[in-house]
């Protein structure tokens, strides 16, 4: 199963090579106020590709740190119930 993953990825490697190898041509973004940037057509989809992935784990990170949190307290609620209680003393 090893050898297909990495033969899956190798193709996916050599294809997005062949990809950046196609699109080195200059392209202009225009932004607002006449701004403006010129560079290789595989470095902006990379950069705006980065740039989503980064926006997705900042979108992520508020309810990944509220889980561990209500993880932790589970725990400790769990860690507390199953502390032994001794039993009851007999009255004569």
């Amino acid at each position: 199963m090893r050898i297909v993953t990495w033969a899956i990825r190798l193709i996916v490697f050599v294809l997005l090579v062949a990809f950046a190898a196609k699109n080195v041509e200059p392209v202009t973004l225009r932004f607002y106020f006449d701004l403006t940037l010129q560079a290789p057509l595989v470095v902006l989809l990379f950069a705006f590709f980065a740039a989503g992935a980064l926006f997705g784990i900042a979108a992520l990170t508020g309810t990944l740190l509220r889980q561990r949190r209500e993880i932790a307290a589970l725990r400790r609620r769990g860690a507390a119930a199953a502390e032994p209680v001794p039993p009851p003393v007999p009255e004569l």
